[in-house]
């Protein structure tokens, strides 16, 4: 009798060995993917069906080719469609202030054509063209629930990317530009000709398609008006 109640207590102690594993896997699991639908989000507006981090993700660094803005006071960065801002040594995603200009459309953005103008569409943004500077940022247009797109509609989402890379060492986002006034420029005058300097450089060759072609370009006005640019 002893043997056979010993075996039984084994036998027991082993289901419950085994049943907390499986139940360590399933809420793992569970964690796992709890976590990547955090972290990205499917924009299916418009048959976009495209992936984008969610507002607050946050990342240690930004792919190299990330467009430096400045909005007023505020400092942000531009990539794919991705707005971030810097947040002590992170970099963290932001929705886009209504006004703020872009000198690059997000790629694979929808074409929306409301009341005869072209708008585009994007990870939750609008753009429309700001004739000379880009594009700006603006606030969902009247009829934009049921505008038509002007490209074909994509059946296939595109597939969700893994949380994971964007963790592993990648090139460091450019630097926050430093602008120095020569000639003693005011702060007010300083954001005046930075301005104009933005506007200047959506006109050269390349600038709109070359998100490098334009920062260059925004320092050598700079630099011809009197400041220097680091």
């Amino acid at each position: 009798m002893k043997s056979k109640s010993l075996v039984l207590v084994c036998g027991l102690m082993a289901l419950m060995v085994c049943g907390s594993a499986v139940m360590a896997q399933s809420r793992y699991g569970e964690d796992r993917r709890e976590r990547r639908g955090d972290s990205f989000r499917l924009d299916p507006r418009y048959h976009h069906n495209h992936y984008y981090p969610v507002v607050g993700y946050a990342v240690p660094v930004l792919p190299s080719d990330s467009l430096s803005i400045t909005f007023g006071v505020d400092h942000l960065f531009f990539h794919s469609g991705v707005w971030w801002r810097p947040v002590g040594r992170s970099f963290v995603v932001v929705e886009p202030p209504v006004g703020v200009l872009v000198p690059l459309l997000p790629p694979d953005c929808v074409t929306l054509w409301i009341g005869g103008a072209p708008y585009y569409y994007a990870n939750g943004v609008y753009y429309a063209v700001s004739p000379g500077q880009g594009y700006v940022v603006v606030q969902p247009p009247p009829g934009a629930e049921t505008a038509q797109t002007s490209v074909p509609v994509a059946v296939t989402p595109a597939p969700v990317p893994s949380p994971e890379p964007i963790s592993t060492p990648v090139p460091k986002a450019p630097p926050v530009p430093v602008i120095y006034p020569r000639n003693g420029q005011s702060a007010t005058e300083t954001e005046a000709d930075r301005q104009e300097c933005n506007r200047w450089a959506t006109t050269q060759a390349a600038a709109l398609a070359d998100g490098e072609v334009f920062q260059r370009a925004v320092a050598a006005c700079m630099d011809a008006h009197g400041y220097t640019v680091r």
